[in-house]
């Protein structure tokens, strides 16, 4: 993707967006006074403690604390990633996405997008058809309904047939030379010489891929016979499809589940199908790819468990190892990983079948957790007998334990890793290269002068121009003093700023958290006695600047002394000073 978001273009994203109207219209919100309310979606509860102001452009549940701006909420109720929520946003609004000048290609319209998107489809529709319309539609539905498959399912998976003429697709949808070539790119079609293009897919079972928006971008086939070659094919890479970072079935289970208690991985397109046929509508399959990095950062943002279902032999060995790498930097407090291996000769489509739905997740229940597939993976590798073995064992678990971010999850490793070295966990500990602070209570986040001062301006960027913008205050190392400046100097700049845009503007900032806490902390106080709050709170704190100025001139004319315009600032600032204490002017 060649260059950023522009901030600008963001920012009147944001501007034209109403939270209030945009919640609404998934939860369902109700007047309270000047806000709005609702029972929170990111949480269970009876009583509504989900809040949504319209002034501020911002929501806050006080019960589970979650927070942001629109932005935030699709990435959190949608589960979008951050592009693609801005993506979701801008085409309410019918706008193209503009970018800064970056590295890559020439930047595509949003009517390109758009055609793409519409394009694929359109070409699920087709296949559907077939499926019904083609005289090999019996033959077809005969082996769907020997899988075990009903119409329902296939439905809600939008199942096609992709008919065995050669440019049955292309002669039906496409109308122009232009259309032809968007059918190559789209890997919909094939050109074996230049002006010839035939489709890629043909005689095979169709199963539409769709991202986290549900638009089809892609698609698996499958034969549905013998010597017809591979089993599955599946769409290349697209300029709209990257195989390492969806997993087919994700927006089927997002859809049956609000939240999603956890999630199923599974190796084919079949098996996500017929576990769905069995009420297990929770799995996924990665799309032709060992499962990747991106493919775990998306399941454990949107659920606490993942199961990962996987063939008893080495290949499928091997496909667990190479899945728990990729897992362990998001095994975060409170996120499971399992794992399921198969009996030979056995896939989760033909087990569920013979087996049933309960017999199936019972399997699930008795996943192993990945502590004992990761020191038995390890192990096999490593003598315990010797101290060769043990040292080995040693150098090679470290490295994968420290991916851990759980410290909970950390020391239990370590204390399996000492058992089997024969060491204690203390001394391995010892051993990390990034030892953890161990903390068993967080710090109360405690609301200083300064804290007091940002969380009111950033609640109510109508304030930066009451008081003095003073940028020379940041030389002085005042904690915070930099942060109150810049968000002054950004509310000042633009006064239409909400305490959504100025969020936005921090998202990907060190400052960041600090601001969502102050962003919905209740300072209770009336309207009407804003201002003084305010220019008081400043007060203090360029008090304390004075002060801090002060102290430094009189420790360096100890040390050093004082030239004359120093002993000047030093004479008015004691001046000032003790003015202040007096209540003079």
């Amino acid at each position: 993707m060649a260059g950023k978001i522009p901030r600008q273009f963001i920012d009147d994203l944001l501007a034209r967006t109403d939270i209030v109207e945009l919640i609404d219209n998934r939860i369902g919100l109700k007047k309270a006074g000047k806000d709005y309310q609702a029972c929170c979606p990111f949480h269970n509860e009876k009583s509504p403690s989900f809040t949504v102001s319209r002034d501020k452009q911002f929501y806050h549940c006080f019960g589970c604390g979650a927070n942001g701006n629109a932005i935030s909420f699709l990435m959190e109720y949608d589960k979008l990633e951050f592009v693609d929520a801005i993506e979701e946003l801008a085409g309410q609004f019918s706008l193209e996405i503009p970018r800064e000048q970056g590295l890559g290609g020439p930047q595509r319209s949003f009517e390109e997008k758009k055609s793409d998107y519409d394009l694929m489809q359109q070409t699920a529709r087709f296949y559907q058809q077939r499926l019904n319309q083609h005289q090999k539609s019996a033959e077809v539905k005969a082996y769907i309904a020997g899988r075990g498959l009903s119409q329902q399912t296939i439905d809600k998976f939008q199942m096609g047939f992709a008919p065995p003429e050669w440019d049955q697709l292309i002669r039906t949808l496409a109308r122009n030379p232009a259309q032809r070539q968007q059918l190559v790119e789209l890997k919909l079609a094939t050109e074996k010489s230049p002006g010839r293009q035939f489709d890629f897919f043909r005689d095979r079972l169709m199963f539409p891929i769709r991202d986290k928006r549900g638009r089809v971008i892609a698609f698996g086939g499958r034969v549905m016979g013998q010597d017809q070659g591979p089993k599955y094919l599946n769409s290349p890479e697209t300029r709209i499809f990257h195989k390492s970072f969806e997993l087919y079935g994700f927006y089927e289970a997002k859809q049956a589940h609000r939240q999603l208690a956890q999630v199923l991985i599974v190796e084919g397109y079949m098996d996500v199908v017929a576990l769905s046929e069995y009420g297990i509508d929770y799995a996924v399959a990665a799309l032709g790819t060992a499962t990747t990095a991106e493919h775990m950062q998306t399941l454990f943002r949107n659920t606490d468990q993942v199961i990962c279902c996987y063939d008893g032999d080495r290949a499928g060995k091997d496909a667990a190892w190479r899945a728990l790498e990729h897992a362990l930097p998001n095994l975060k407090d409170g996120k499971s990983l399992r794992f399921v291996f198969l009996p030979d000769g056995e896939d989760p489509d033909s087990l569920v079948q013979k087996e049933g739905k309960d017999a199936f997740e019972q399997r699930l229940k008795d996943a192993e957790d990945y502590s004992k597939v990761l020191f038995s993976r390890l192990s096999e590798q490593c003598d315990l007998t010797t101290d060769a073995g043990k040292a080995k064992l040693l150098s090679e678990a470290l490295p994968l334990i420290e991916k851990v971010p759980s410290e909970y999850y950390q020391e239990s490793l370590l204390s399996t890793l000492a058992r089997l070295i024969g060491r204690t966990r203390e001394q391995l500990s010892a051993k990390l290269a990034t030892p953890r602070k161990q903390h068993t209570i967080e710090r109360k986040f405690k609301v200083t002068p300064m804290r007091r001062a940002i969380g009111l301006l950033l609640q109510h960027p109508s304030l930066a121009s009451v008081v003095e913008h003073l940028p020379e205050l940041a030389e002085l190392p005042l904690p915070g003093m930099r942060l109150f400046l810049t968000l002054q100097a950004t509310c000042l700049s633009r006064p239409d700023y909400t305490t959504a845009h100025i969020l936005e503007a921090f998202r990907d900032t060190p400052e960041y958290s600090a601001l969502n806490k102050l962003a919905t902390w209740q300072h209770n106080i009336d309207e009407e006695k804003l201002i003084d709050e305010f220019k008081n709170t400043f007060q203090f704190i360029e008090d304390q600047c004075l002060n801090l100025r002060l102290e430094t001139l009189l420790i360096k004319d100890k040390t050093e002394g004082l030239n004359s315009d120093e002993r000047l600032e030093c004479a008015l600032l004691t001046q000032a000073l003790g003015a202040r204490r007096t209540g003079q002017k």
